[in-house]
């Protein structure tokens, strides 16, 4: 017979899973934003082409820069998120250790 989890044991079990559905969340989120800024650029490029910035079809102008900002807002979201989850991570390791 094998022997309940301590008290301590279940609420590391339990940070340890709020951590992974935290990531998983902001990582689902992020990339369904890649996916959409991906697709969109392509999928609306003929009305995107009817609007212009600086002289240069819209749709010229996210293919070749705006994807790539809004990919770089991603990894820079991204890294900003999962600094937080891990800290609160570290903190509820700190308590259950406490």
């Amino acid at each position: 017979m094998t022997p309940s989890p301590s008290p301590d044991h279940r609420q590391l079990l339990a940070a340890r899973a709020l951590h992974w559905r935290r990531t998983r969340k902001t990582t689902m989120w992020l990339l369904a934003l890649w996916l959409g800024t991906t697709f969109g650029t392509v999928f609306f490029a003929r009305e995107l082409a009817t609007m212009s910035l600086s002289g240069w079809p819209l749709s010229f102008y996210l293919a070749a820069q705006g994807a790539s900002l809004v990919y770089l807002a991603i990894l820079a979201a991204y890294a900003v998120a999962m600094n937080r989850i891990d800290r609160r991570f570290a903190r509820q390791l700190a308590q259950a250790q406490a």
